[in-house]
């Protein structure tokens, strides 16, 4: 089990992105949350099997999006941290 948080930057809010995150990272089986940042960006705390991460992660940042993503995401971060225990679902915030 891995653990990243994903802080993506353009143009990802009020577009449905963090809904979608959700969609994908709940068919991956990741756990974890994607929220508003009040600079315009979105965080995506997300955890579980390092492949499926490795998917959404892909899926986050590839250009042009393949896989329906609303919105455009011009940068991104990834900080990987110590994996939460007792977290369950995957929610927007």
């Amino acid at each position: 089990m891995e653990r990243a948080v994903i802080r993506v930057d353009g143009y990802v809010q009020g577009v449905g992105f963090r809904w979608w995150v959700q969609s994908v990272a709940r068919e991956l089986g990741l756990v974890g949350y994607a929220m508003n940042l009040l600079d315009g960006r979105v965080e995506i705390d997300a955890q579980g099997p390092s492949d499926a991460l490795g998917s959404l992660i892909r899926q986050l940042i590839e250009q042009p999006p393949r896989s329906g993503r609303p919105g455009r995401v011009t940068t991104h971060t990834i900080d990987w941290v110590e994996p939460k225990p007792g977290v369950t679902g995957f929610r927007p915030r």
